[in-house]
């Protein structure tokens, strides 16, 4: 992600409004009442001015949130800058090399390895592109003049929760300009929710632990549906003058293996599909010219981490390739 696909995650999600924020208030003001409402919810004022004591307005942050790319790239161009054989080698190496905890966290919850790897490779390089802007200001500053105020306000009080709770200190607490946090890119919230503290040394910390990093993601993954007995999906072929209004993501548009083997629908090398009872829906990122895919239920999961078939396709993609080896 890999930051740039948090990034775009977080704006694809929300249509840009007007901010009322800015346009009423200064942003010194803004973060005085920020910090009232902080301490409405139960934050200790002490915690509270240590924490806005040195927030800054980040005008690079509202640059990017302004800037995301309009453009239309294809899903090859897509898979060729986020998939290069140089990332699937260093994915190989970095799942050899983590094997042991790698193989812990995915017997505890059911998520194959490949795919904590692929995640991990997306969101931040294998932890190497995390972000360098101060969580709270970067979150204040989006508050202030950002796309959703009660969005990033509500990101901004998990923020803050996260601190209080002591997994990260206030001066490495750094992230995204949108606020996505560590090596997995987490917002807030989702931190809250799915950050799990692996090695048991009370800090779930997901900037530099490693263990606790894969953990999550995997949390995350079983907890939004993951089936550990199923892959994503597989790359198909379609037969001349085949209805593509059969194509979609939504249950009314899932069909099992032997149907659609039955509507002509093969492996991409021709290959009949699977003998199976099994639940998939086709889809076409690019439309009919492009590649289609024969997805299952985890490809939906990989959707609720970020709502795009390119990344889903990409991270399947990834997952493929560091199960083959090469």
């Amino acid at each position: 992600m890999m930051l740039k696909s948090t990034m775009w995650l977080v704006s694809i999600f929300y249509i840009a409004l007007p901010s009322l924020a800015c346009a009423q208030v200064s942003f010194e003001d803004y973060i005085k009442q920020l910090k009232i409402e902080a301490v409405q919810q139960g934050f200790a004022s002490e915690f509270i001015d240590l924490q806005f004591s040195d927030v800054q307005f980040h005008q690079k942050a509202v640059v990017a949130d302004k800037n995301q790319p309009e453009s239309k790239i294809t899903l090859d161009k897509y898979l060729a800058t986020r998939v290069p054989d140089w990332k699937v080698k260093q994915a190989l190496e970095l799942a050899e090399q983590h094997k042991v905890v790698l193989a812990q966290v995915e017997r505890q919850y059911g998520v194959q390895a490949r795919f904590i790897v692929a995640l991990w490779a997306n969101e931040s390089n294998f932890g190497r592109y995390m972000g360098k802007y101060p969580v709270i200001s970067s979150l204040a500053t989006m508050a202030y003049e950002g796309r959703r105020e009660d969005f990033f306000k509500k990101q901004l009080f998990a923020a803050l929760t996260i601190v209080e709770q002591g997994h990260i200190s206030h001066d490495d607490f750094l992230g995204s300009w949108a606020g996505a946090m560590g090596q997995s890119q987490f917002m807030p919230t989702t931190f809250l929710a799915y950050a799990v503290d692996f090695d048991g040394d009370g800090k779930k910390d997901i900037w530099a632990n490693t263990a606790d990093v894969f953990a999550s993601i995997a949390n995350f993954l079983k907890s939004e549906g993951w089936d550990d007995t199923l892959t994503w999906g597989r790359q198909v072929s379609l037969p001349k003058e085949f209805d593509m209004t059969l194509i979609g993501l939504s249950k009314q548009d899932r069909k099992t293996m032997l149907s659609w083997q039955e509507l002509g629908v093969r492996r991409y090398d021709g290959e009949d599909l699977p003998a199976l009872d099994l639940m998939s829906s086709l889809i076409a990122p690019d439309g009919p010219n492009g590649r289609i895919y024969l997805v299952y239920e985890n490809f939906n999961t990989l959707m609720k981490w970020n709502r795009s078939s390119y990344f889903g396709a990409a991270i399947g993609y990834l997952s493929d390739r560091i199960k083959k080896g090469s």
